[in-house]
């Protein structure tokens, strides 16, 4: 079986020489290797490629049988990893916070513990009638967060 800890250390060894960044590797008991990646302008295929390749030059087919794949992030497909926020501030995201309600805005800003968001509300102005469309800064913890991603928007 493939050593999880030991694939990591050869993948952070490619990633070193680049700007990707490791999103998730896993090794299922049959020995079936994913290992998805991104960055900040996207992935290119001949990069995941060359990372395949870095990879299976390590781990030689003869002493242990395995299937490899090498991808990026999907777009659209909810942030893993805390990078994955970093390099979305300024970009419209979608977050559904774990007692259901929905936010989508401008992501402004990260840090250890959360994000926040400019999200376009309804607010009801204390002596109003009516409510008002404001922007709003919305504050969402991560443990609070069921999922976060990028949202695509089509005009």
């Amino acid at each position: 079986m493939i050593d999880k800890k030991n694939l990591e250390i050869v993948v952070n060894e490619w990633l070193e020489k680049t700007d990707y960044f490791l999103v998730d590797l896993s090794v299922s008991s049959d020995d079936r290797i994913v290992v998805v990646i991104d960055h900040a302008e996207g992935v290119w295929i001949e990069d995941c490629v060359a990372l395949s390749r870095f990879i299976e030059e390590r781990f030689d087919r003869e002493e242990q049988d395995y299937e490899l794949e090498v991808g990026s992030a999907g777009l659209g497909q909810p942030f893993m990893v805390h990078r994955q926020w970093e390099i979305h501030i300024g970009d419209p995201v979608e977050t559904q916070m774990k007692d259901g309600h929905k936010y989508m805005g401008e992501l402004t800003a990260v840090d250890e513990t959360g994000f926040n968001m400019l999200v376009e509300m309804k607010v009801k102005a204390e002596g109003a009638k009516r409510a008002k469309k404001e922007m709003v800064d919305v504050r969402c913890a991560f443990a609070d967060v069921a999922y976060t991603k990028y949202l695509i928007k089509v005009k």
